[in-house]
């Protein structure tokens, strides 16, 4: 039996690909899980429509995700926390922080997008890449500063 994947299936193929499976794993596995439709002339032609608008798709988010990449390269955050000596924070710069200043600025990026490999715990300067998509990263530069300190404190 002739099969068209719908879904990526582990060992037997990934979507979209016309696989030749045996008669009962295909009538009942495959079907019934609608892991797969049979593959007759009018359901290839189904699915090579949907190839079609699926690359179309990826071209139009990757063009999009290459312009706001371009728009990221000149963003530059600011941040001001207290630190105490050796320029160490009393707390951290974390993506959902770089993320809501972004969204401030008219950048709707989600966190889990914003590459740090650990919170930004220092006094400095940081250049932060983001994954818009697959092959298309931008990088923004992130200072953090100490906040100043207030004539009671010390």
């Amino acid at each position: 039996m002739d099969v068209i994947l719908k879904e990526d299936v582990p060992t037997l193929g990934s979507r979209g690909d016309v696989v030749k499976v045996a008669d009962g794993y295909g009538r009942n596995y495959l079907l019934p899980r609608k892991l797969a439709i049979e593959a007759t002339r009018s359901n290839r032609a189904v699915i090579e429509q949907m190839k079609q608008a699926s690359l179309r798709r990826a071209a139009r988010d990757k063009a999009e995700a290459e312009v706001q990449a371009k728009l990221l390269e000149a963003v530059s955050l600011s941040f001001t926390r207290k630190a105490g000596e050796k320029d160490q924070l009393f707390g951290s710069v974390t993506s959902g922080d770089i993320a809501t200043a972004l969204e401030a600025k008219g950048y709707n990026i989600d966190r889990r997008k914003i590459h740090l490999d650990e919170p930004l715990k220092h006094i400095g300067e940081f250049k932060v890449p983001i994954r818009l998509y697959k092959d298309v990263n931008a990088t923004i530069k992130v200072l953090v500063d100490k906040e100043p300190q207030t004539e009671g404190e010390e």
